[in-house]
């Protein structure tokens, strides 16, 4: 479990981290040379300060500076120079999560921790999308309510090129791609569950080179820190064997992309909100009113879950990429897919949220569904109707309420900024700078083809 959520860390919480890390400098003497701390920025990027093992405590109690600027940095590497966070003044301390620390057998010699950020005085910096995930977790709990959730990871696999080229063949699915890769699948499962991640599976997709990983169900914000501990391992194992990994949601133009699809259930009192009841699925009122919700808030959602331009170019009818504003048990094509679990295990029952894809921040994303969660528990909304099979097809019946999500990354925006459930949870600043980020984005890619707009956000980690 993450650290519980506190609006500043006093000296207690500095000291008691302190001792933990001199415990682990101790624990870890001999495996590990060093310490790799992540935030991701808004930009969806991984940012990485390492410091040796020796450092360790030192880091847990005081943190390492970083400057606020980094969520002002594009895709392309450069810094929005219409950011409002595009100043050279402030430092922040990034403090490494002990409680998630994890050992790596791949970079070989690194343990990995999350970080969050706090001023130097230790107040949390409004800012920080994980220190938002964990808010949003507490404020759930503090309503009685707390909810499961786990990111799948797609990735292409390519040779070790500029342009992609799939470094393994076979159909999507199919056993001659995975014979082709069984080495690799191998290396990678060892190497996530030396990790600790529970991998629950791992298979080809349908894309050229494409796999997906699936792990296990956890709260959100440790869902999110495994996202991103996923994705850095299998990059590290792809680059040990000479390929490249892709995690971008569009790879090739006119083609399928990687999905960052999350899935998530929301409890009370030990009981999954959405089984047992009496609506349908054995939906609970709660549970209905949750996920009617989350499908009304899509729009806006969509913003952070689909937060880049190429984004747009995977977000298309007909390619089970939930492109449509619907809901439907076990349709893929819907924007919200909802699994009732099964006979032998009804409290498995989750929503899929299909739109979103591995370029967003997963932080901000977790504390976002969370926080339309919990704003949504309360108002007893029901769902609409039901679609079933794909409503992008001529004459489908249900045609007319299948209503189609932002087709581009400035109209996601929009319903964001207008949204005010989650303007209300996030602030103002991590929804303003978060904004400009966007609109970062939107310039860079404007006037550009497909291809290039792919080329440009292919190799993003």
């Amino acid at each position: 479990m993450p650290r519980p959520f506190s609006p500043a860390r006093s000296e207690a919480d500095r000291a008691a981290d302190e001792r933990r890390g001199q415990a682990l400098e101790r624990q870890l003497a001999g495996e590990v040379s060093g310490v790799a701390i992540t935030f991701v920025d808004h930009s969806g990027a991984a940012r990485v300060k390492a410091v040796p093992l020796t450092g360790l405590a030192r880091a847990a109690r005081s943190g390492v500076g970083f400057s606020p600027v980094l969520d002002a940095f594009t895709s392309a590497g450069g810094i929005d120079a219409a950011s409002p966070l595009c100043v050279p003044d402030g430092d922040l301390r990034l403090v490494p999560d002990l409680d998630r620390l994890a050992v790596l057998r791949a970079p070989e010699g690194w343990a990995w921790a999350p970080g969050d950020r706090f001023h130097q005085d230790g107040a949390v910096y409004a800012g920080c999308q994980r220190s938002f995930a964990r808010a949003q977790v507490a404020a759930g709990l503090n309503k009685g309510i707390s909810a499961l959730m786990a990111f799948e990871v797609e990735w292409m696999i390519g040779r070790d090129t500029e342009e992609f080229h799939p470094a393994v063949g076979g159909t999507g699915y199919g056993l001659a791609r995975f014979l082709g890769a069984a080495d690799y699948a191998r290396e990678v499962i060892d190497s996530l569950e030396a990790a600790g991640v529970r991998v629950e599976q791992i298979h080809p997709e349908f894309g050229p080179g494409q796999f997906e990983v699936s792990v296990s169900a956890q709260d959100p914000v440790s869902a999110a820190d495994t996202n991103v501990l996923v994705k850095l391992i299998i990059s590290a194992v792809s680059a040990r064997r000479g390929m490249r990994a892709s995690f971008a949601p569009a790879v090739l133009a006119n083609n399928v992309g990687n999905g960052g699809h999350l899935h998530a259930s929301f409890w009370q009192d030990g009981s999954n909100l959405l089984a047992g009841g009496r609506g349908r699925y054995g939906l609970t009122e709660r549970g209905e009113s949750i996920a009617a919700g989350l499908l009304e808030s899509l729009p806006a959602l969509l913003a952070i879950g689909a937060p880049m331009p190429a984004s747009y170019l995977r977000l298309l009818p007909s390619r089970w990429a939930g492109a449509y504003q619907v809901w439907g048990k076990e349709n893929r094509e819907a924007a919200l897919r909802f699994v009732q679990g099964s006979p032998s295990d009804p409290a498995a029952a989750n929503v899929e949220l299909k739109c979103f894809d591995l370029s967003a921040n997963p932080y901000l994303l977790a504390g976002a569904v969370m926080a339309v969660a919990m704003s949504a528990a309360g108002r007893h909304a029901a769902l609409p109707d039901e679609v079933s099979g794909d409503p992008g097809v001529r004459g489908h019946p249900q045609a007319d309420q299948a209503v189609r999500l932002p087709a581009s990354l400035g109209a996601a925006l929009k319903a964001l900024e207008a949204n005010d459930d989650l303007r209300a949870a996030a602030g103002d600043q991590l929804i303003s700078t978060f904004a400009a980020s966007r609109r970062a984005e939107i310039e860079l890619a404007d006037g550009k083809s497909e291809e290039e707009i792919v080329t440009q956000s292919r190799w993003l980690l």
